[in-house]
């Protein structure tokens, strides 16, 4: 993409793809899964998608082509679904875009205590501090991992933060998909 900052590794170059293409479809979007497959190995593998995904360039042989997976079903909790997962050997890694409310450290110690799962969210919701971000995590087989977070009321490229440790619960389960 031609709005996607330069990165230093392919994985977070990935991750950037990815939170870019997600600002364009713009807010209030279901969260989005990807398998990320070896651009080089696709290109030899799968030349006819290489060709459809615009993937021609061959001086680009260290990068990872994020694949859209088909929709997350509405219904189940992320958790569960993501537990339902399995991927082919051909996939490299996976990530995964969602948006989500945010509170700052210094209300964790207002949250009421006694809370069930739907009355936090309704707090939170309701909290005059809370931001709207959206969070892409990207992991791989090997370990790697690469975070994005964007929040809603600084929605710019040049305002993504990044990095391995930012979401480390959702970067969890994505490895956990990777277990045999």
């Amino acid at each position: 993409m031609s709005n996607t900052p330069m990165a230093a590794n392919p994985l977070t170059r990935a991750v950037l793809e990815i939170d870019e293409y997600a600002s364009g479809l713009g807010w209030d979007q279901p969260a989005r899964l990807f398998a990320l497959v070896d651009t080089a190995r696709l290109r030899a593998q799968e030349p006819s998608l290489a060709a459809q995904l615009g993937l021609t360039d061959e001086s680009e042989t260290a990068g990872l082509t994020p694949i859209e997976q088909d929709e997350i079903p509405s219904g189940a909790p992320l958790d569960e679904f993501l537990a339902t997962i399995a991927w082919p050997d051909a996939v490299t890694g996976c990530a995964l875009t969602v948006e989500r409310l945010m509170l700052p450290p210094s209300a964790e110690g207002q949250v009421p205590s006694g809370l069930d799962e739907a009355g936090l969210a309704t707090w939170v919701a309701r909290h005059p501090e809370r931001q709207e971000v959206r969070m892409t995590v990207a992991v791989l087989r090997d370990g790697s991992r690469e975070s994005a977070l964007r929040l809603r009321e600084k929605d710019s490229s040049t305002e993504v933060l990044t990095g391995p440790d930012l979401v480390p619960g959702l970067a969890d389960a994505l490895t956990a998909t990777f277990a045999d």
